[in-house]
């Protein structure tokens, strides 16, 4: 199925990842009440650390699609989306010069304690956003790319190289198998490969292709990972709309007005045989926090379905 078709159906906030600094990225994906990566990090702290049982070290990741570094800066530092939105929103942030702000921003983060295990590389086509990354020091390296249609260059194969775990908090949708075949070629055989993937991404053709390297995936069975709330009524819509020509019930999980992810990990067989998935990751039920205005499927008596925005 072709990923680009279904990818049309979401929202596009491209010129949020043009920008020198993170602000309007988190003004924009806040007021949707992005919450991914925090909803995340604690599934991703826990495979980081069996990842570093079953190697011997502190793992090396590549945060595929990974913006201005937000999923390091929640698995390093005790922060969260919530309170970096709320930095970047106070008024007396709006005037700073974005070179200042990346200045401000490594202090910062400087100033807080350490409390991960992972190094993190970004990948992302977004130049501004690898390159705040970095000299926010959030990330020990970066990659600017578009595996898609081009081909890694040898000094980013160099950079590469060292990466234990291949990370996607929603980066599915935007690229295909092209680019895990390309960063796979370039990394051990050893490595893992974390992927949070909207369930209404087919997610087999990867699996398949993982396979054919020695890779066997696991899902983690009986949970679902919030990304944000739909943008508008027309997203919500044809997202439920293909979800159901795909065979997928949205009803109770993406009908409730957000988008959900499955989580998926692929690893050589032996790492599986050892530590399976459903051991290694604990997931605490119950609500992650007050969503704002969404968007609801009802079914009336007659069997129709209305759209409301309650």
């Amino acid at each position: 199925m072709d990923l680009s078709n279904i990818n049309k159906i979401k929202a596009v906030f491209d010129s949020i990842y043009i920008a020198d600094d993170p602000r309007a990225y988190f003004s924009v994906l806040g007021s949707l009440d992005y919450t991914v990566p925090d909803v995340a990090e604690p599934v991703i702290r826990q495979i980081l650390a069996a990842k570093a049982v079953a190697s011997g070290w502190n793992p090396t990741v590549l945060d595929i699609g990974s913006s201005y570094g937000i999923n390091a800066a929640t698995h390093r530092f005790p922060v969260n989306f919530s309170s970096l939105r709320q930095r970047y929103a106070r008024r007396e942030m709006v005037e700073i010069e974005a070179e200042e702000m990346a200045r401000l921003d490594r202090h910062f983060y400087a100033s807080w304690p350490e409390i991960g295990i992972g190094r993190f590389i970004g990948l992302d086509i977004s130049e501004p956003a690898i390159r705040y990354a970095n000299r926010a020091g959030l990330h020990i390296d970066g990659v600017v790319a578009n595996l898609e249609t081009d081909t890694l260059s040898a000094r980013d194969a160099t950079v590469i190289a060292p990466v234990d775990v291949l990370l996607s908090t929603g980066s599915i949708g935007y690229v295909t198998e092209r680019t895990y075949d390309t960063l796979l070629d370039a990394v051990s055989s050893s490595s893992w490969v974390i992927s949070f993937v909207l369930r209404m991404f087919p997610y087999d053709g990867f699996i398949e292709s993982f396979a054919r390297r020695g890779l066997v995936t696991e899902r983690l069975r009986g949970a679902t990972f919030v990304q944000r709330r739909f943008r508008d009524e027309a997203e919500f819509e044809q997202t439920l709309a293909s979800l159901e020509a795909q065979g997928i019930d949205p009803t109770g999980i993406e009908s409730e007005g957000l988008f959900q992810a499955e989580l998926f990990l692929s690893r050589p067989e032996a790492d599986v045989r050892a530590a399976p998935l459903d051991d290694i990751v604990s997931v605490t039920s119950g609500g992650f926090k007050s969503f704002g205005p969404r968007y609801l499927q009802v079914e009336h008596e007659d069997g129709q379905n209305e759209t409301l925005a309650v």
